[in-house]
């Protein structure tokens, strides 16, 4: 039994090596076939793209470990408490306000 998950964890483990070499190579390519030409920019190495794989993971999704839709979530959360605890005047007048600034209206005070 402990044989069978020891060869399925090596198994998930080389299928994510492979896949991150793979992704790595990929963008070393795009960025070498691209950047230069167009922006008079450097040519990169494998480690380098995969150092670029790793920024932009951290800058577009984060540290967190709580999927992918979290913090839409938790804003979403508090702004409907705070659009609750308004009066129908200050809901209005945040609507309003809202709508000279950008044209933009939340959802929660469209259809009331």
């Amino acid at each position: 039994m402990k044989g069978r998950w020891t060869v399925k964890i090596m198994k998930m483990l080389g299928m994510v090596i492979v896949a991150a070499l793979a992704i790595g190579c990929f963008v070393m390519v795009l960025w070498n076939a691209l950047i230069p030409e167009l922006f008079k920019g450097p040519v990169i190495t494998f480690w380098q793209a995969v150092g670029l794989l790793v920024l932009s993971h951290i800058l577009f999704r984060g540290w967190g470990h709580r999927g992918h839709g979290w913090h839409r979530d938790r804003w979403s959360h508090r702004f409907e408490e705070k659009l609750a605890a308004m009066t129908p005047e200050e809901r209005e007048k945040f609507k309003n306000d809202w709508r000279s600034r950008c044209g933009w209206v939340p959802k929660e005070t469209e259809t009331k």
